[in-house]
């Protein structure tokens, strides 16, 4: 991006790209007192009171603490470039997060802006200095040193990568195309085994370059693909928005999802997000909309598992709302579409929380029986799928469904009245690192809370050391939103 040339108000020389003020050398030290250069903007106390600033601040988020600052202020991007000593064009990058300030530069930018004290967040070596001096958990140390170091890896393949644009002909090919195509594959193999701060870190990142790349130009059948990989980023995003409780982003996520579809024309990829925003509603207040959205998704699915997955949702939704006959009708069309031959489905070759393994399977059907009271037959069911993830490959077990088939087990056996056993099982869930929670975890312990607190169970210790132990539970915290 080309800039204006920055020129003495004085004189014509030329200001030198780092210039700080209106004049050059030589009028600053000739400059009568009526031709005083103006003043540095000063930003109202106010600013400080912000709680977006505050939040950017703790965040260190220095692209959204100059926009926000600047806003407030009234002032242009060249004022707030003049008065933080930095390059116009420099200062609109960082806003945009397409730079990051250095933190070698972040003390004087903090010292520039006028930040009170108690606003500015410890440096690296700060933390590192206080560290030293505490008697801090060793592993503690290890995760955020790993952490630390996943952002310089991440930052600096985003630096190589907007290299690689630079120098391209055109900013996309069928190499930069594989690339994105293995990121997004590997994200959604992350999704279901690792912690869920991680993977959304990695999906924003894989979001911005990839809406950056559609900004830009290139062939009518690259900008196919990347609407494709956009979509189906955005997609992990609104499943990981909704692991988080957060369902009004997920919503947003799902509309950009299919804005993108639309744009690609992708048929799998649309039947993908409708089975999506039916498992939103499924887990929602309004259960009956997963119905209607099944309905569309299993008339764009191909077959295989997609198919499978569409029944799945079905089934569990009709089975949430007493409807006992579809639930039932439903599992059979999920058994039947799993053994038919399947179609080449580009979403599901991804991978990852993008497919509908057997184990997949058996979690849905247990958790069917579950909520159609059908207890035995939900035991046996999500036992198999506790087995299977436990047995089947790393990157294929999903500690989200997995925990979420134990509490069906769970349910089962106190349904039961197998108290000792429900407690064993509960041990299980509660020993799930917070990091890899899920909101819908919650719903399920609230089931077994509200069978514990009936009069009857109350009046057994057994019912009320288990109704302690799933207080206890539901009580630990889950991940919040990065």
């Amino acid at each position: 991006m080309m800039t204006a040339v920055r020129k003495c108000r004085n004189c014509p020389t030329r200001l030198g790209k780092y210039s700080h003020g209106a004049l050059c050398d030589a009028c600053k030290g000739t400059a009568h007192i009526g031709d005083a250069e103006p003043p540095v903007p000063q930003l109202p106390p106010a600013v400080w009171s912000n709680q977006d600033v505050r939040e950017a601040l703790a965040k260190r988020d220095h692209g959204a603490l100059l926009r926000t600052v600047r806003k407030l202020s009234g002032l242009s991007q060249v004022d707030l470039a003049e008065m933080i000593t930095i390059d116009q064009a420099y200062l609109s990058r960082i806003e945009s997060r397409k730079r990051r300030l250095p933190p070698a530069r972040e003390a004087d930018v903090l010292k520039s802006l006028g930040v009170p004290a108690d606003l500015i967040p410890d440096s690296p070596q700060e933390k590192k200095n206080r560290t030293a001096c505490s008697d801090q958990d060793p592993e503690k140390d290890s995760l955020e040193h790993s952490t630390e170091l996943r952002a310089l890896a991440t930052q600096a393949a985003e630096d190589s990568l907007a290299f690689t644009e630079l120098i391209t002909p055109s900013n996309c090919d069928d190499d930069t195309l594989e690339y994105l195509a293995l990121d997004v594959s590997r994200i959604a193999t992350d999704y279901v085994h690792a912690p869920l701060t991680h993977v959304f870190t990695d999906l924003v990142a894989l979001r911005d370059r990839l809406f950056r790349l559609l900004r830009g130009h290139q062939t009518p059948h690259h900008t196919q693909q990347l609407f494709v990989l956009t979509g189906t980023t955005c997609l992990l995003m609104a499943h990981a928005s909704q692991n988080l409780g957060d369902e009004r982003s997920a919503m947003a996520q799902l509309r950009t999802a299919w804005a993108c579809a639309t744009h690609a024309d992708h048929r799998a990829l649309r039947a993908w997000i409708t089975g999506t925003r039916a498992l939103l509603a499924e887990w929602s207040p309004q259960p009956h909309h997963a119905l209607r959205h099944a309905e569309a998704a299993a008339a764009l699915a191909p077959a295989g598992e997609s198919r499978v997955r569409i029944h799945a949702i079905e089934a569990r939704a009709a089975a949430r709302l007493g409807d006992s006959q579809r639930a039932l009708a439903a599992l059979d069309r999920m058994r039947r579409a799993r053994e038919a031959r399947p179609a080449f489905d580009e979403i599901t070759a991804f991978g990852g929380l993008l497919s509908f393994p057997l184990a997949k399977t058996e979690y849905y059907t247990g958790s069917t029986y579950s909520l159609l009271d059908q207890h035995q037959h939900a035991e046996q069911h999500a036992r198999n799928a506790v087995q299977l993830y436990a047995s089947g490959p790393k990157e294929q077990r999903s500690y989200g469904d997995e925990a979420l088939a134990r509490v069906d087990i769970i349910v089962s056996q106190v349904a039961q009245d197998d108290l000792e056993a429900a407690t064993q099982a509960l041990d299980h869930v509660a020993s799930l690192p917070p990091a890899l929670r899920i909101r819908q975890l919650g719903t399920g312990l609230l089931r077994i809370k509200a069978m514990l607190n009936e009069p009857a169970a109350l009046a057994r210790p057994a019912a009320r050391r288990l109704l302690e132990l799933t207080h206890a539970c539901t009580a630990s915290p889950t991940p919040p939103l990065p």
